[in-house]
């Protein structure tokens, strides 16, 4: 049960009397700013905020016509790219062109995921549901974003946000978002972490890219349509019949064929272990160990989990650096890595593990890169099963050929993955700093 005394002044500002109003978390943390205005001034004085109007999407190939564009549920997302396109002049005419330093706010469905604006994302098209917040001159933009990032700025917009069952907020609604005043040597700190932690992160894209990079420039691009027809040599039909893997399968062994590469390994020769966590029911608590889902490895910011497993029962679920986890289920095929951050971190069984061998011919950062190849990409999806929801498993993936490349190209490969990893998790732990920061300030006020 939660009992607290509200003030007047709350009432008659919400017009609201009902108890769940007021105590939910959302609003308890609401309630720190509100009852400490004094303290805090409008967003809308620190920057302006809008939304684009509602458009029908003009989606197109990859050309010098097409800009990339994201929906509102890519704004936490760790990749800067996309392989979706619409018509650039029609984005350009409906201004869904994001710039620089702007910052998006999710307003639809998951409320008050934050993103800064990198370089690498200048001039790509994001959803009309995605909030801008462009932050006046003089202002400290990265100060902004944690602020916003922070559970105190998240917690406004959710309880602000309208509806019974999709929650929106827009940008008329953001804009009356409380942020404290802090003083300028504050705010500077804060800003420069933030301001770290973007640069950081554009290097590590970089770095990511180069690598995978050196993959796509070895193997042909493959055929993406959707209506393939294909003579297949019986020999090459081993457990399936299905025209999806045969005909992808056999593509893939075809893309090899022609290159230059006359070594391979499949992943079961050099993992010392590929497997998935427990299928049990999992007892969420309020502390413990933190949990990793599917859509959480994809975040830029892993380490901001909702959910946590008691200390007994999480260690089956233990995910240590380095490991390499696929998701099996539903959206299959997403790869990641464990960060050092994340050591010790519980994961979804949802996500297919592998360790790979001490002294195993390759290593956890070339395996990484190049299942996130093109061709990496789609030998994974090549051996999806099931009618309504995907699977697969973890003899087919023991089972996949990994090319080998020269000794040069897989040392440029293993260095830029390593510094990849290294910039990520340093940019992580600085914009946690700069939120940690930023809430440390507001708790003060309590005392």
């Amino acid at each position: 049960m939660i009992a607290k005394s509200i003030k007047v002044k709350h009432i008659i500002c919400s017009k609201r009397i009902d108890g769940k109003f007021y105590l939910n978390n959302d609003a308890l943390l609401s309630l720190t700013l509100e009852d400490n205005d004094d303290k805090c001034l409008q967003l809308s004085e620190y920057a302006i905020a809008f939304n684009p109007p509602v458009f029908k999407r003009q989606f197109c190939q990859n050309t010098e016509k097409a800009v990339q564009y994201f929906q509102s549920s890519d704004v936490p997302a760790a990749t800067e790219r996309s392989e979706v396109f619409i018509n650039k002049k029609q984005a350009q005419k409906v201004n869904v062109i994001v710039k620089e330093n702007q910052i998006l706010i999710t307003g639809f469905g998951t409320i008050g995921n934050v993103r800064l604006v990198s370089k690498l994302q200048h001039g790509v098209a994001y959803a009309n549901n995605t909030c801008r917040i462009e932050v006046k001159e003089n202002n400290f933009y990265g100060f902004i974003y944690a602020f916003l990032a922070s559970k105190y700025g998240k917690a406004q917009m959710n309880k602000n946000a309208s509806g019974s069952v999709v929650r929106y907020i827009e940008a008329h609604g953001i804009k009356k978002t409380f942020v404290p005043i802090f003083t300028p040597e504050k705010q500077k700190q804060i800003h420069d972490l933030i301001i770290d932690s973007t640069e950081l992160r554009v290097k590590a894209n970089l770095r990511f890219e180069e690598a995978i990079g050196l993959f796509d420039s070895k193997f042909s691009v493959i055929n993406n349509n959707n209506h393939i027809v294909s003579n297949i040599n019986i020999k090459a039909i081993i457990n399936r019949l299905d025209a999806t893997n045969v005909i992808v399968s056999n593509e893939i062994s075809e893309v090899y064929q022609n290159s230059n590469i006359n070594s391979f390994i499949l992943v079961s020769e050099v993992a010392k272990d590929i497997f998935i966590g427990p299928r049990s029911k999992r007892n969420y608590t309020k502390q413990g160990c933190p949990f990793l889902s599917g859509s959480e490895l994809q975040k830029s910011n892993p380490t901001k989990v909702d959910k946590y497993l008691n200390l007994k029962d999480s260690k089956p679920f233990i995910v240590n650096e380095n490991c390499i986890l696929i998701t099996r289920s539903g959206t299959i095929g997403n790869v990641s890595i464990i960060f050092q951050c994340l050591n010790g971190y519980a994961a979804t069984d949802d996500a297919i593990r592998i360790v790979l061998k001490e002294g195993a011919k390759i290593s956890h950062q070339y395996l990484f890169a190049f299942l996130n190849s093109k061709i990496g990409k789609k030998t994974i999806l090549s051996g999806a099963f099931g009618s309504v929801i995907q699977h697969i498993n973890e003899d087919f993936i023991g089972n996949l050929l990994v090319p080998i490349i020269t000794e040069n190209e897989v040392k440029i490969v293993n260095e830029c993955i390593k510094e990849y990893m290294s910039f990520i998790n340093t940019a992580i732990l600085k914009e946690n700093q700069a939120i940690q920061l930023v809430e440390k300030e507001i708790e003060q006020w309590q005392n």
